[in-house]
């Protein structure tokens, strides 16, 4: 059976082979704290409101109740007009849309909170919940960016050139903010070499059942305290109440705290 990767696996992968070990193989969890845990839940209930708005379904009730939500779901709409017009006669649109492309031992799987399709091109709309917008070329390596304009492009007829993707980050008290990237075949090749070489370490370290640490782990990685408390004699009950660090101890796993939107 081949095994299912999204971003949030790729962009552990890299960062940290042993976090990845850990978290996808070993099955040790890491718990988020309650504030965590209740901005992730809020961030679930946007992206949930925003699927039921965009198939026609009335939101207004549920908003009453939330408004929080209903203060940034209003700034989003005020701010992106051209993406939220209830007008699909130019478009073909699909929320939460997911797509799975085979490559190699592994099933690449991405969901789109929006994808917007014309003729001549292909939008991928993916909200962001939490305050701070990342670096924005750290968010154009992290493999959410690259993975999503990947697979589009091979499981699609369009051209890289047609493909873009745009980051709406939508919590106040900020005004929303966009981040867009364009695509390109240079890229787009780009990406799968660097896909070959990630996985084709994979497929070793799942053979060996060794996954090492970078060269430049003790300096780098987010993870390097969270591995070695977890490696050490710390009693198994106490595994569950170390902390995992804080995407913001590496500018590159800005992201990481978006893991949740993929359910594998």
């Amino acid at each position: 059976m081949l095994m299912r990767l999204s971003q949030g696996h790729l962009n552990l992968l890299e960062t940290c082979p042993p976090r990845f070990q850990q978290t996808y193989l070993d099955n040790i969890p890491s718990f988020p704290t309650p504030d965590v845990e209740e901005k992730l839940n809020w961030g679930s209930h946007f992206h949930l409101l925003m699927q039921q708005r965009e198939l026609g379904l009335p939101i207004e009730s549920l908003l009453r109740e939330e408004p929080e939500l209903d203060q940034s779901i209003k700034a989003l709409i005020q701010a992106a007009p051209n993406i939220l017009d209830q007008d699909h006669s130019n478009s073909w649109r699909d929320p939460e849309h997911s797509r799975t492309l085979s490559f190699g031992n592994y099933l690449l799987t991405v969901v789109y909170d929006l994808l917007i399709a014309s003729q001549n091109q292909a939008q991928i709309i993916d909200w962001k919940t939490y305050l701070q917008p990342p670096n924005k070329i750290n968010l154009a390596h992290n493999w959410q960016t690259r993975l999503y304009l990947y697979v589009l492009a091979e499981t699609s007829e369009y051209v890289p050139e047609q493909i873009s993707m745009t980051y709406w980050f939508v919590k106040l008290p900020q005004q929303p903010k966009k981040y867009s990237f364009t695509y390109s075949c240079k890229q787009h090749n780009q990406t799968k070499h660097d896909l070959t070489n990630l996985l084709t370490n994979l497929d070793q370290w799942l053979t060996t059942s060794d996954f090492p640490h970078k060269a430049n782990c003790e300096t780098n990685c987010p993870f390097r305290k969270f591995i070695l408390d977890s490696q050490s004699n710390t009693p198994t009950e106490n595994i569950n109440s170390i902390e995992s660090p804080s995407p913001q101890d590496n500018n590159f796993l800005d992201s990481l705290d978006e893991i949740e939107e993929i359910s594998i």
